[in-house]
């Protein structure tokens, strides 16, 4: 709401620059239309960079700046060179587009490098103790992260990435109906999350197109966040830990909790069935086992 409020006022806003630039005459309506006009693109220009990330707006941007300030200091050096002026003329835009260029796609392709608009210096909070955990789509699809959540032994941020949401739709449109059945209950385990429990879900926009695995870019991800990985895959656990990622593992979690029985201790257990063998049958403890 606050949002559209501020496109209102951007747009009247633009409507009255256009009033002013045109003057009080015959031409005022025109430039408070034009004015509109203008407005109102640059707003869909807006909701059109959604998908941009700050880090990779906040790196294109450092690139720029730092192409502009090289061509400058070149421009500066051919100056007293004593070159030509006309040929100086046509040397410097031509330089400046291909250093700001060459910067701006440098800074993007290392913007992965960045945690701040600072770059290739990599800072980290000392005071910051709030623990981030990435989430896996095995994990939400799983379904025991709600009661995990509610016994709050996960605090801090949840972060589910973009490339896991998108995930998890295409698995709710699944042809399959076992599949669709499973991807709605993702969505509806991450919406019980936000709402019932009151842990925060933030989805995180980049999507690292340079690699295509799945469980590579949740790794990726948690590395830039220096977070944990929230997961049920035996095998992302595997690569994470051997990368040096916390991972949380909920079957990990399950078999730690088992309970403790020692050979000749005394229990009772309700037997269903008979077993295979004489003086064999088949029943479960409380856990499940």
């Amino acid at each position: 709401m606050t949002l559209l409020f501020i496109r209102f006022l951007f747009i009247v806003g633009s409507m009255l620059i256009g009033y002013q630039i045109a003057g009080p005459n015959e031409k005022a309506l025109a430039g408070v239309a034009i004015g509109g006009l203008v407005g109102i693109m640059i707003i869909f220009t807006e909701i059109g960079m959604r998908r941009v990330s700050v880090r990779g707006l906040s790196s294109a941007v450092f690139g720029l700046i730092l192409g502009l300030i090289m061509s400058k200091l070149l421009s500066d050096i051919f100056i007293l060179l004593k070159i030509e002026p006309q040929t100086l003329a046509l040397i410097r835009p031509v330089m400046t587009l291909i250093l700001c260029y060459i910067s701006m796609a440098v800074a993007i392709r290392g913007k992965d490098e960045f945690n701040i608009i600072i770059p290739y210096v990599r800072l980290s909070r000392q005071d910051q103790v709030e623990t981030v955990v990435v989430v896996d789509t095995s994990a939400i699809i799983d379904g025991r992260i709600t009661d995990i959540c509610k016994t709050r032994f996960i605090e801090g941020k949840m972060v589910v990435p973009r490339f896991v949401l998108k995930e998890l739709q295409q698995i709710s449109d699944s042809a399959d109906p076992i599949k669709r059945q499973r991807g709605r209950r993702g969505l509806e385990v991450l919406n019980t999350i936000q709402k019932d429990i009151g842990i925060p879900v933030i989805i995180h926009e980049d999507d690292f197109p340079d690699i295509k695995e799945v469980d590579a870019k949740l790794v990726k991800l948690a590395k830039l966040l220096e977070a944990k990985i929230f997961t049920v895959d035996f095998n992302l656990n595997r690569v994470a830990a051997i990368q040096g990622i916390k991972v949380l593992n909920i079957n990990e979690l399950a078999n730690a909790l088992k309970p403790v029985v020692f050979p000749g201790e005394l229990m009772e257990i309700r037997l269903l069935k008979e077993g295979k063998e004489y003086n064999q049958a088949v029943g479960y403890l409380e856990d499940g086992t």
